[in-house]
């Protein structure tokens, strides 16, 4: 299977355009912003209720938070010198948590702002799935991004396969981008009809495209082309727990 590559896998609507934005960011900054919002909303519920807050509160606090972080000058404390999304979003949540006004309006279900289209709803069944453990709030929120990161990187994989019309022959494949398969690739090629020798040199292929992707993704958060290594060596310590 072939795989396009070139300028189109690294988007120029990302966190350093927002980052370089700072106060005076135009339309196409806000909506780049409100696309990474939308993509990785998650850990900050998650990080809500490991910080005791009900079902209820985190998905009012998120929920208020970005229709205040979107409507706002959040971007003047953006430092694209300095600056992974990532971080950004953190702190700027936790500056909100500290604000009372901020407290008394999510007492309200959306305190008074437009409704976000995000799947705010999902949150508590995604955050069921969490292991039981007693980590820090920064911790569940470091890993549910990583998590959260991959499996963009993932669907973005699949979404190629299905407009070649082969989501099949993805899905026996996925397994190898974890780690080993279930079953000997003998097995495996005599059910995708293929070789053990095409199918070796399609999940080289496949694991070169996710490693591609991945580094698109996380080009996506950071200010700098440079920090792309260190973002994705903290990524994997997240994962691991390390972080």
């Amino acid at each position: 299977m072939q795989f396009s590559s070139g300028p189109a896998d690294f988007p120029t609507t990302h966190w350093t355009l927002v980052a370089a934005a700072g106060a005076h960011a135009g339309p196409d900054s806000r909506q780049a912003l409100a696309s990474l919002c939308e993509a990785y909303w998650f850990p900050l519920y998650a990080y809500a209720r490991r910080r005791g807050d009900s079902p209820e509160a985190a998905q009012d606090h998120t929920q208020e938070f970005f229709a205040r972080f979107l409507e706002r000058d959040y971007f003047d404390r953006a430092d694209p010198d300095r600056g992974r999304f990532r971080s950004f979003l953190l702190s700027s949540f936790k500056y909100y948590l500290c604000d009372e006004a901020g407290r008394a309006r999510a007492q309200k279900r959306g305190g008074g702002m437009a409704t976000l289209p995000f799947e705010f709803s999902k949150g508590e069944e995604m955050y069921v799935r969490e292991p039981v453990h007693n980590e820090t709030p920064e911790r569940i929120y470091e890993r549910r991004w990583a998590r959260t990161l991959l499996d963009r990187v993932v669907d973005r994989l699949r979404e190629e396969f299905i407009l070649l019309g082969r989501l099949e022959h993805f899905n026996n494949l996925k397994p190898c981008l974890q780690g080993e398969f279930d079953v000997p690739y003998a097995e495996l090629a005599r059910r995708l009809e293929t070789t053990e020798a095409a199918l070796k040199v399609g999940i080289h292929r496949l694991r070169k495209r996710y490693r591609d992707l991945l580094r698109s993704e996380i080009a996506n958060i950071v200010a700098d082309p440079a920090d792309i290594d260190a973002e994705l060596r903290h990524l994997i310590a997240a994962l691991a727990g390390k972080s």
